[in-house]
This record gives structure tokens, sequence and C-alpha cells, in this order.
């Protein structure tokens, strides 16, 4: 957690998908909810450029946000968000409070280092694939990370990185691990490239043709 964000905001009393509509387009704003802890939940709505230009940083997405109402002000992360799927135009967002003695599940992106001067591709020829860009952490607000590091320097062609190879902050545990070794899901291989396998074989092959005629 890096980044200090604060983002005003409007309570709202009319709720509906009528009003949210009239919200978005006549008001330029974005409707969203805030929800969670001992509070029930609230509607809010926040300008559309103003949150738009928080989205561009993508700590955004991983930080404590300081939830500016009114004045009266709350932590929360930004839960879910749901954009238009053909134009730059947000549609809604919630937004969970935290506390800080409180474990809070999110997802956290990756970030692959090294990928270029990796082992398994610079000397091996093989190709990286990505089996995952985020991962489910879980962790007190005070530990939340702004992104995992993959470091992909020393991986081999024929190589998988799992979870559990991953090294994360202190505090921050992966939900999937904590279901136990079954959930030990991919992250990321090195791939030998296309045909050096068969012509590997073929090369391991042909001494052992040659001894037994």
């Amino acid at each position: 957690m890096s980044n200090d964000y604060t983002v005003s905001a409007k309570a709202r009393a009319d709720v509906g998908k009528g009003a949210s509509r009239r919200l978005r387009r006549l008001e330029s704003e974005v409707p969203a909810i805030v929800y969670g802890g001992d509070k029930a939940p609230q509607m809010i709505s926040i300008l559309h450029k103003d949150f738009l230009w928080f989205l561009e940083d993508e700590a955004f997405f991983t930080s404590v946000v300081t939830l500016d109402i009114d004045g009266k002000q709350e932590s929360v992360v930004l839960k879910d968000l749901q954009r238009h799927p053909a134009k730059l135009k947000l549609l809604h967002a919630d937004f969970l409070r935290v506390d800080a003695n409180t474990m809070l599940t999110l997802h956290v992106p990756l970030h692959f280092l090294n990928e270029e001067s990796c082992v398994g591709v610079k000397n091996q020829g093989g190709n990286i694939t990505h089996a995952a860009t985020d991962l489910e952490v879980h962790c007190l607000p005070k530990d939340l990370p702004e992104f995992i590091e993959v470091d992909m320097a020393l991986v081999e062609v024929g190589t998988t990185l799992h979870i559990s190879d991953l090294k994360l902050p202190e505090g921050v545990e992966s939900t999937a691990l904590a279901l136990g070794e079954d959930h030990d899901q991919a992250v990321a291989a090195v791939h030998a490239p296309r045909g050096g396998s068969d012509e590997d074989e073929d090369d391991d092959a042909a001494p052992a043709a040659a001894v037994e005629e």
C-alpha cells in the first residue's frame, strides 16, 4: 500500500435503474454503493471525470482509499467496477468499508519480471505463457500490496511456476493455498519452441537404435 487517494462523493437518495441512467446522463456522475462493516449500505455518486482519472493508476485498485462523502470520510477498497462494453464509460462501482484490524480479501495484479533475460527464453529458445494475471490474497489493510512480483530470470524450459513458488510480502497469504495443496495453481510456464521436443526425442532415439542394430 503505497499511495494515498481521497475520492470526493455525494450521498444520493434516488435509486433504481432509471435514477442511475439519469445520474450518468445529466450529471456526468457514476452511481456507486458503499457497504460492509457495522453500517448500513449507502448509495453515493462520484464525478465521472474524477473517477476515471483515479482509475488510470493501477495502484488505485489495490489501495485503501479515503472516500469523502459530503465531508464524512470512510476507508474503503474498490471491490467491483462495471464499465460500458464499448465506450470509455463507467457504469457502477462497489466500495467495501475496511477496518485496520479486520482481514480483507482482494485480487492483486501479478507483475512478471526479467522475461527477456529468462534462462529458458534467452539461452534455451523457449516461450513464456501466463496462466494468471492476478492473485487473490488475504491480509490486513496495512499489508495490502500494490502488486506481486513473479521473477522469471532463472526459469528454464519445461518449468511451471505455481502460487507456492511466489514470494509473498509479509502478512499476505494466498486464499487458494489456504484451501490446500490441490489449489496450488499455475502462474506461468516456459515452453520449448515448437518442434524442439520432437527433435530432441529423435536425437535421443538415434543412438539407441544404432546400439540395437
